[in-house]
């Protein structure tokens, strides 16, 4: 297939605006000119993805692969990598979510972002993101992915830390910029996974690029080879940093310090996916390693859960969606670690769509409320922000998994596919964390908008958002609302005769996958998918129903049952203590090291003891030479006289 218009575009256009406003932001004044340029810039990324995949729609499906290489990046030896972007089913999928989202959260930004001192900064470090991003999963190789990976990484450390001088969350107080710090560092040993993984496929196969690694994996390994176990855990290690699983998810919580269109961008639809693109480019590598496809379903499913949980008590608006964020990702893996592959994908597009319009509509509540962020001081807003609040009802709806909205189709089918290739056991765990995202989902909606005003009328007055604000907000609620039908379950989809498409759509770029596993071999019966649907639903609505039955009122009902429950209550509200448990076995032992002992001693005594001791040591020997200086002629002549006779006798001595 030739395209029309080069994929090099897509990634180009952010470079560019990214470049304009960083260069110029300075100089110019107008918020309206640097807004149009960094959401022009994604925007026009948006329209080169959508003609590429236009283009592929009217083309045969082996044909709608291809690659585009711009040049030769690294050539030595027999070592070669290209700045080439790949154009496949996932990639292109993955481009207009990332260009279509983000381009509406910049042109929310322009509302929001309204009056900042540092407008245009902010404007270049999303255009900079994006343009990471695109690399990250455009790329034709692991390098080039990488490069993105590391990308986006600094961009996210940019933009938490953007408001560097602001504290966060009143009740655990965080400096955005250790915030930031936090989000970097944990990163990188997730990173680090990524870089191990690379080395041993350029020492299995010599190539990084994907193509070349799937065809020398299938013909060079057998299913549940070390190596490729290897390989494939240091890859999960990557995925389990970028997204905010256990053991390296304590980031993306405090992550929220950043401004709000940022927890939309990055923690909502594209960084934190970033593992789940990973391993679905790589599936291959993984159906190979039933090891690593366990330990991702375990890891997973843990992650749903215990993150469930915590959202069940906090009080930050955005704390909430956090820990809620980190448990739909884990819904995800589990669908990886199942080998649902394509169901990752589509949980992954629907949660783009409704965790962006949740964010977005907090971000409203936010702006509205003059900066507030805590649900205990809310209340009754849905009289004074009906826009936000109507569309905040329809991601609600979608995240808890009501039927026909998009949430629905994609949560559903992760716990059928749990149920039939993991285990009823992993179904029930499964429901239970989606009991948690119903239940936490509605107290959040109750606190905030319903019941009575709990805010100061003196000093709070809320009001709607302006339309820079609102649009992108009703445009992600009509995408909450009917995108899950791009991949309605057959079951619900034949009587109907509405097909699969994205099944259809992604099948050959998963297909090898699902075939290593073998997952053909197992028929599911009709009676049980109904029966299995109708339970997670029944458990979705339970969840609703006792939200806004025991928070109607405000919390009083929800203060006298979390006192019955204080131990539990607690141990929730400190978040099961990962931070602590993180700070008394990684970094008290590491602060006590490098101050105890690397700064005290080894750089005090050691480092400095041996360069002022060498410093002594000179100027003890310059003091017995400068004695030799005496400025007494007779002296110099007797040394002379000696040194001469010393000489000779060295000569004569030989000769003796």
């Amino acid at each position: 297939m030739s395209p029309l218009l080069h994929p090099g575009l897509i990634v180009l256009f952010p470079l560019i605006g990214f470049a304009i406003i960083g260069l110029f932001g300075t100089r110019i004044k107008s918020e309206k000119l640097i807004g149009a340029i960094g959401s022009g810039a994604v925007f026009f990324s948006f329209l080169v993805a959508v003609s590429l995949f236009v283009q592929m729609l009217g083309a045969p499906a082996e044909s709608r692969s291809f690659t585009s290489t711009v040049y030769t990046w690294i050539a030595t030896g027999s070592f070669s990598v290209d700045i080439a972007y790949k154009i496949d089913q996932l990639s292109i999928l993955f481009a207009l979510i990332i260009t279509g989202i983000g381009f509406l959260i910049h042109v929310y930004s322009i509302g929001y972002m309204h009056g900042d001192k540092s407008f245009f900064r902010f404007f270049a470090y999303l255009n900079l993101f994006v343009f990471m991003m695109l690399n990250l999963v455009l790329a034709n190789n692991l390098l080039l992915t990488f490069l993105g990976w590391e990308g986006v990484g600094l961009a996210s450390y940019l933009l938490i830390g953007f408001w560097y001088n602001r504290k966060f969350d009143g009740t655990n107080i965080v400096w955005t910029g250790d915030a930031a710090k936090k989000a970097f560092i944990v990163n990188r040993i997730g990173d680090f996974g990524v870089l191990v993984a690379m080395f041993l496929l350029f020492q299995q196969f010599g190539t990084l690029n994907y193509d070349a690694i799937t065809a020398g994996a299938q013909s060079a390994w057998g299913v549940g080879d070390a190596t490729v176990t290897i390989i494939t855990l240091a890859l999960f290690l990557g995925a389990t940093g970028k997204s905010a699983q256990i053991p390296l998810g304590v980031w993306l919580p405090d992550a929220m310090a950043g401004p709000t269109p940022v927890s939309a961008l990055i923690h909502a639809a594209t960084m934190v996916t970033s593992g789940i693109y990973l391993i679905a480019r790589t599936n291959v590598l993984f159906a190979m390693s039933p090891t690593t496809m366990a330990v991702v379903t375990g890891i997973g499913i843990t992650t749903a859960l215990i993150a469930g949980t915590v959202g069940l008590v906090q009080n930050d608006i955005k704390k909430v969606l956090a820990y809620s964020t980190v448990s739909q990702l884990g819904f995800m893996f589990t669908a990886l670690g199942v080998g649902a592959f394509t169901i990752a994908v589509f949980h992954v597009m629907t949660h783009a769509f409704f965790k962006a319009l949740l964010f977005l509509g907090s971000g409203s509540v936010i702006h509205g409320m003059h900066e507030e962020q805590d649900i205990q001081k809310m209340g009754g807003l849905a009289k004074h922000m009906p826009i936000t609040y109507r569309t905040w009802i329809i991601g609600t709806l979608a995240i808890s998994g009501i039927p026909l909205f998009s949430g629905f189709f994609s949560k559903d089918e992760i716990l059928l596919f749990s149920f039939y290739y993991g285990s009823p056991v992993l179904w029930a765990v499964g429901a239970l964390a989606a009991f948690f995202t119903a239940f936490y989902m509605w107290r959040l909606t109750a606190l905030t908008f319903h019941g009575k005003e709990r805010f100061d009328h003196h000093h709070v007055h809320p009001h709607e958002s302006p339309a820079t604000m609102t649009i992108p907000l009703i445009v992600l609620a009509v995408l909450s609302a009917v995108g899950g039908f791009l991949g309605v379950p057959h079951l619900l989809g034949h009587p109907l005769h509405i097909p699969n498409l994205l099944e259809s759509w992604l099948h050959p770029i998963m297909d090898a996958g699902v075939q290593t596993l073998g997952m053909g071999s197992v028929t599911m019966d009709p009676t049980t998918e109904i029966l299995l649907m109708a339970g997670s639903v029944t458990i979705a609505l339970a969840g609703v129903f006792l939200a806004r039955n025991l928070y109607k009122d405000g919390t009083e009902r929800a203060s006298a049952l979390g006192a019955k429950f204080s131990a539990a209550y607690k141990l929730l509200w400190n978040k099961w203590y990962v931070d602590e448990i993180y700070h008394l076995a990684v970094v008290g032992p590491i602060l006590a090291l490098s101050r105890d002992f690397l700064w005290k001693i080894f750089d005090v005594k050691i480092v400095d003891g041996v360069v002022n001791g060498s410093a002594s040591t000179v100027g003890a020997v310059a003091g017995v030479l400068r004695k030799l200086q005496s400025g007494i002629a007779q002296n110099y002549a007797v040394l002379m006289v000696v040194g001469i006779v010393i000489l000779i006798g060295v000569v004569l001595w030989p000769l003796l």
